[in-house]
């Protein structure tokens, strides 16, 4: 076959250099940028400072950000809260990372479904935000433990958030895997992340002088090459400086932002400002106040903070829910547990729905900016549904009999250092503790956090922080003790962190001797622990109920399932499952009176999973109209509220609870989310009440 050549062909040769020249002429007048995504766009530079300005490539750049915790909202309502931060006018999403749901179990990671970080930063990049990432390993966020795994508590002498060799390891262990998906991510690889916030309020801290500069290091060491940023407040500004990195403050008023100003200026002099928290809310504890903040004092502090020329971070933009678990809590002098709800009293309720903080927000930033924001998305659909009725019942000493061989110890051990989920303790939920006694006398004993004793199937009391002993009164021989105790959260800010065990805390006593021989059920409230109660272990509800007991009822949805809240009148307190996700803890304490259910976790059609739930206390609450819950704060703007009149019915959905501590039952209520009596300061004005009785 004769070979082809440049020289047997020169017409041919010309013609392909021509249409090479041709060829490069016009790709050179195309405009790239507007085909490419703008991740996907040549980035070199990334976030840098120059003088009193961000600049971002060779822009000045102004950060105008919110907070939402993906963890905290369902993963099908990403892209809606999102889009709303986008249309408040706001360039950038900042999110924690949290240690404890991402690994679970020692080596064991945990990035799917609701905990896919990278779906979420690649969902912010694509609606055009820009990310600043919070991965810790400690984040606060009022969640257990301020995100660490609980596991790290079974070493006795462990020292959180400190380069003691055994959190250290972790942490490395941790951030291995957590960088390797992290990186990619990063402006300087094409993706969203444009900053990286080293730990989290460590000057309030400030147990360790080489602490943060290991952290740095860590990160560093693992490929981060974005801009790195410390967050501190009023107490600890000072002492959480770290070289090379850009301290940000957080704070609420205008005042904090003269002082905090100042300080920043003598420690870092002329750089970027930026407020990385204001707090547009705050959270709920149970039995304490709502807290608000009034839309008119966030419009005014954000207004002097942008003209201040400070970047700014609305912490939270939108809050979103506790789900299961996962709640923290405060203890200084009195121990205080976070509420299931996470709303904030932020700019978007729990619910996703506007707020008047928001429309004003949205003005402001539209002024600011020059250009009007994208038009806000509608709001999710909220439905009103039947009253439920519980119609199974199964007492939890009943439920014994089909769960786990207990774990037998001549001494009680704390919930962290149980021999379970593959020697990683237990990390929430409820351990119940057996032993006998053959006399009377004063029960004495360190429980955490709260604790109901039973003699036999009798309760006679409860064990907390404030009742450290109760009398056992006049026995006949054989009686078991039982003690069923409630991990109500771990501590997420303070110096105590390292003490957060839970469960029975050492000896339990009897007349100052301490009991020995006990039988321990670990009752985690997970999907698993639900799965050994098949249907045919249940009986409908007797007229004598024994208490703790579990309760099953079914809820009957429409054909397009929407959000509702489940108010919880007549019911103490407890914990609530619907189609094996946990809605988190009720108490009639309050201020917290209905839980959120998400319509995307409800089913059309018939649910074939049997969900149950823990309801810890109730009293009796006869049959009959359900009262309007009262105001908890002054009224607010709302947007429209959706017609709830109409409730279309289909085959039911499941939903259950398990009712430990007293008597009697109560009521448990859905209703619509935009004017739920929620303890968020919405307007709660006439909404139309909707019932389960068990009677």
């Amino acid at each position: 076959m004769p070979k082809w050549s440049l020289r047997r062909r020169p017409g041919r040769t010309l013609g392909l250099l021509l249409l090479l020249v041709l060829s490069f002429l016009v790709l050179r007048r195309l405009n790239w940028t507007s085909v490419l995504p703008l991740w996907l766009q040549r980035q070199r530079l990334g976030l840098r400072t120059k003088g009193p300005n961000f600049m971002l490539e060779d822009s000045t750049f102004q950060i105008l950000g919110g907070s939402i915790h993906y963890f905290r909202v369902p993963r099908e309502y990403w892209r809606d809260r999102l889009l709303k931060l986008k249309a408040c006018g706001l360039n950038t999403l900042t999110t924690y990372v949290p240690w404890n749901l991402h690994e679970p179990e020692r080596g064991k990671f945990d990035f799917s479904g609701n905990l896919d970080l990278e779906a979420f930063i690649w969902l912010a990049a694509k609606i055009g935000l820009w990310v600043i990432l919070r991965p810790g390993p400690y984040i606060c966020s009022e969640i257990d433990l301020g995100g660490l795994p609980s596991w790290l508590l079974q070493d006795p002498d462990m020292k959180l958030r400190t380069t003691y060799p055994g959190f250290t390891k972790a942490v490395d262990l941790y951030f291995d895997h957590l960088m390797s998906r992290v990186v990619p991510l990063q402006y300087k690889h094409g993706g969203p992340i444009i900053a990286v916030q080293v730990e989290n309020e460590y000057g309030s801290y400030n147990g360790d002088h080489a602490y943060m500069p290991y952290i740095k290091k860590a990160l560093e060491d693992r490929g981060i090459i974005e801009m790195l940023l410390t967050s501190d407040n009023k107490d600890g500004l000072e002492k959480g400086v770290v070289d090379g990195v850009l301290a940000t403050i957080n704070l609420q008023s205008q005042q904090e932002l003269v002082a905090l100003n100042s300080i920043l200026l003598s420690i870092q002099g002329i750089q970027p400002k930026m407020v990385m928290e204001y707090w547009t809310g705050w959270f709920d504890s149970w039995g304490g106040s709502h807290n608000i903040l009034d839309s008119s004092e966030v419009l005014q502090t954000v207004s002097a903070i942008i003209k201040d020329g400070s970047s700014i971070n609305l912490y939270m933009f939108h809050g979103g829910t506790n789900f299961g678990f996962i709640n923290g809590a405060m203890h200084f002098g009195d121990y205080k547990a976070d509420v299931t709800s996470y709303d904030y009293d932020a700019i978007l309720t729990e619910a996703g729905d506007y707020t008047a903080k928001y429309t004003k927000l949205r003005e402001l930033f539209g002024t600011f900016s020059g250009v009007p924001p994208p038009p806000p998305p509608e709001l999710t659909a909220k439905m009103v549904y039947e009253p439920v009725t519980p119609s199974f019942y199964l007492s939890l000493w009943d439920a014994l009999l089909y769960m786990d061989k207990p774990i037998t110890s001549e001494i009680p051990i704390n919930m962290e250092n149980l021999p379970v989920n593959n020697g990683n303790g237990q990390a929430f939920g409820y351990v119940l503790y057996e032993t006998t006694i053959f006399s009377s006398g004063v029960l004495s004993g360190l429980v955490r956090d709260r604790g109901q004793v039973f003699l036999n199937r009798v309760s006679i009391g409860f064990l907390d922080y404030t009742t450290t002993k109760i009398t056992i009164p006049l026995t006949q021989g054989y009686t078991i003790l039982r003690i069923l105790v409630e991990n109500r959260g771990r501590v997420n800010y303070g110096n105590n962190i390292d003490s957060q065990r839970k469960g029975l805390i050492g000896n339990l006593y009897l007349n100052n001797k301490p009991l020995k021989n006990f039988k321990i059920y670990s009752l985690d409230m997970t999907k698993q622990f639900f799965q050994r109660f098949d249907m045919d272990k249940w009986s409908v509800v007797p007229k004598e109920i024994t208490f703790p007991a579990f309760f099953l009822g079914t809820l009957s949805v429409g054909i397009y399932p929407s959000d509702t809240f489940l108010k919880l009148e007549g019911w103490v307190k407890g914990v609530v499952l619907v189609n094996d996700h946990n809605l988190g803890r009720y108490w009639n304490v309050g201020p917290q009176e209905t839980l959120y259910l998400p319509g995307v976790w409800l089913d059309k059609g018939l649910n074939k999973h049997v969900q149950p739930t823990l309801a810890l206390q109730h009293r009796l609450v006869l049959p009959g109209p359900v009262n309007h819950i009262r105001d908890l704060s002054p009224s607010r703007v709302l947007a429209p509220t959706p017609n709830c009149s109409e409730t279309l019915l289909a085959p039911p959905s499941h939903f259950c609870l398990l009712t430990v501590w007293d008597h009697t039952c109560g009521i448990l209520t859905p209703a619509p989310s935009s004017v739920c009596p929620q303890p968020h300061g919405r307007n709660t004005d006439s909404w139309p009440s909707l019932s389960v009785a068990c009677m």
